[in-house]
């Protein structure tokens, strides 16, 4: 055979092949998503990772897209860089963009930032304080929708170490009710930034918590209630109830674990610890697995009285600082991930700490896939059993990493 015979050969080969490229963790309408913290040898070469999906969607935008994010932040020449590339270049050829963030978020916003994407044509950039609509909280949630047609929810905010240097996990979704309900949800919210601007309250959508099916094989959920469209789960409810089905194993991965809220003097929020403590009493193993910047008081003493309980484990993970150097907030887990007994998944944008699925807007989804769920399993196990897991020690005093490296960082972004 010749090599130009040969060659095409192999296109074709790869051509039929691409379809399947993803079949060993994907849905139909779903597909995970994953951030491998640079040179720290959690790789996943089966999942795609965030910038190269996040430029494929927005370079497929023909009429819209829209944005909701808790705070931006690039950096010259990061991925993140390249994905307001392809934001400016179909502003461009005419798509409507419109990026609602949380007024908040500005004490993490890199200024050049928001500059560099209030010059994009077509763009509409406006900020909302959440809690002048809840009486609490923040926009804690991260997705965007295009065309509303395809979506994506994560853990990454619109940051370029999310999309390096920190643990991270999403989904890609191009399922129609979900990416509905997803626009649904932008839209609610851009109207209360239009209220909130023009001095108006913003009324709740529903005052009681509607009966919902969890047995569907996807479902998204919504958080705080009472600002959640028609046809969204509440979270704080939806989440639990799928705990309690559990009768084998439940996997959890977090930033941080605190049954507190954040108000002065906190209040207690024992939301999924009772979950958790119910599950352990059925029998239920539970691996817990948190990032370190959880190792501070009060936190860490919530994980220590976990891991007393039968049927618990709790593991801290220490990731490895970048080889450039300290890099500020990054080289953590950061994933809001679940799976439960192999066939419920769960990725969202939640911590689960008090103030974020009670009064903080944040998005969930919930699959039920033994697929996904058994590739949530393995991602959780990946770092579970690094070098990186400690697991809790009860008599061991814990010092929480410096998150900003003293201030003294070459590579805060500018």
């Amino acid at each position: 055979m010749s090599r130009q015979l040969c060659r095409a050969a192999l296109r074709l080969l790869l051509a039929l092949a691409a379809p399947f490229a993803h079949a060993d963790f994907a849905i139909p309408g779903f597909e995970l998503v994953h951030t491998a913290p640079a040179g720290a040898g959690l790789d996943t070469p089966d999942l795609r990772d965030p910038a190269t999906v996040w430029r494929e969607m927005i370079d497929s935008a023909q009429r819209e897209i829209v944005l909701n994010e808790f705070y931006v932040a690039s950096k010259a020449g990061s991925r993140l860089d390249t994905v307001i590339d392809r934001l400016d270049a179909a502003g461009r050829r005419g798509v409507k963009i419109r990026f609602l963030m949380e007024a908040k978020g500005r004490f993490a916003t890199d200024p050049t930032t928001v500059a560099r994407l209030r010059q994009i044509p077509n763009l509409d950039y406006r900020t909302l304080d959440w809690a002048k609509v809840s009486g609490n909280g923040i926009i804690h949630a991260k997705y965007f929708v295009v065309d509303g047609r395809t979506a994506y929810v994560g853990s990454q905010n619109f940051d370029w170490r999310s999309l390096e240097h920190i643990h991270e996990t999403g989904l890609k979704i191009d399922e129609p009710t979900m990416t509905a309900q997803l626009q649904a949800i932008f839209e609610q919210d851009w109207r209360a930034e239009q209220r909130i601007a023009a001095g108006q309250p913003v009324p709740p959508l529903r005052t009681t918590v509607p009966p919902v099916d969890l047995q569907q094989p996807a479902r998204l959920l919504a958080s705080p209630n009472a600002w959640d469209p028609p046809g969204v789960a509440d979270s704080e409810s939806s989440l639990t109830a799928l705990m309690a089905e559990a009768k084998q194993e439940i996997r959890i991965q977090l930033l941080d674990y605190v049954p507190l809220t954040y108000d002065k003097p906190p209040r207690y929020y024992p939301l999924f610890d009772n979950a958790i403590r119910a599950a352990l009493a059925r029998g239920v193993k539970v691996k817990l697995m948190v990032s370190d910047w959880n190792a501070e008081a009060p936190g860490i003493d919530y994980l220590k009285s976990l891991a007393l309980l039968p049927g618990m484990e709790v593991r801290i993970v220490t990731l490895p600082p970048a080889s450039s150097g300290c890099i500020p907030f990054a080289r953590v887990i950061h994933s809001k991930t679940m799976a439960i007994d192999g066939q419920i998944a769960w990725v969202g944008t939640s911590n689960w700490r008090g103030g974020y699925l009670d009064d903080s807007r944040n998005i969930e989804v919930v699959l039920r896939s033994p697929i996904m769920a058994a590739r949530i399993a393995r991602l959780h196990a990946q770092t579970w059993d690094s070098a990186y897991a400690a697991p809790v020690v009860i008599d061991k005093h814990y010092t929480p990493p410096i998150k900003d490296c003293g201030g003294k960082s070459e590579a805060t972004p500018k």
